[in-house]
């Protein structure tokens, strides 16, 4: 199973291997990880997953479609280049070891 580090805002890492297919933000509420709400359970209605990407992973994610983009717009954190919504992010074999990071509100 390919492997993902959350970095919570407080410093602390989870190191998890995650299922193929399985959604950034699932790994994250099955986890624990604090800062991942998802309120929208992962349909893409909300900014409450946002994460950043570490950058040397950017161009192994899928496109960000419109309906992803336009609730960045929303989120509460600073939105960076990196910036992705957990819950639009499945994990594949080209994203082992992935590292992506809280922000420090959602």
């Amino acid at each position: 199973m390919p492997s993902i580090t959350y970095i919570e805002t407080n410093g602390t890492s989870h190191n998890i291997e995650l299922p193929l297919g399985a959604t950034i933000m699932e790994g994250a509420i099955q986890n624990d990880v604090k800062g991942i709400v998802a309120e929208c359970g992962g349909s893409c209605m909300c900014a409450t997953c946002h994460i950043y990407v570490d950058e040397k992973f950017l161009d192994k994610l899928p496109t960000m479609e419109e309906e992803e983009q336009e609730m960045l717009e929303g989120a509460t954190a600073e939105v960076k280049s990196n910036s992705r919504l957990s819950c639009q992010v499945r994990m594949s074999n080209e994203l082992d070891g992935i590292m992506v990071r809280v922000p420090e509100e959602q």
